[in-house]
């Protein structure tokens, strides 16, 4: 991805793309963004249930403490009770 960024400014500071170039290029960037944070959420939740501790997943996050994945996890559980449940948020979302 670096690689990717610096070939990139490489050609902004060139003038070889327009700033409409960029504004696709940043469509794509959001919506993959969008995405991994959805596979990301199906991985929390997946791993929760086949047992992985707060404190295993914690570090995951950045931070030494629990607080971080507890509060995803809280907010998830308000969507999807299980990882089989945020598939189905995901397919119907993808449907749409």
């Amino acid at each position: 991805m670096l690689a990717w960024l610096e070939e990139t400014a490489e050609a902004v500071r060139a003038g070889a793309v327009s700033a409409d170039d960029l504004i696709a290029v940043l469509g794509e960037l959001r919506r993959a963004s969008a995405a991994c944070a959805d596979a990301s959420d199906w991985a929390l939740l997946a791993a929760r249930e086949e047992g992985a501790s707060l404190r295993q997943i914690a570090p995951v996050f950045g931070k030494g403490y629990v607080r971080a994945p507890a509060a995803r996890l809280e907010k998830l559980h308000r969507q999807a009770l299980n990882s089989q449940q945020w598939l189905e948020i995901l397919r119907e979302r993808a449907s749409v």
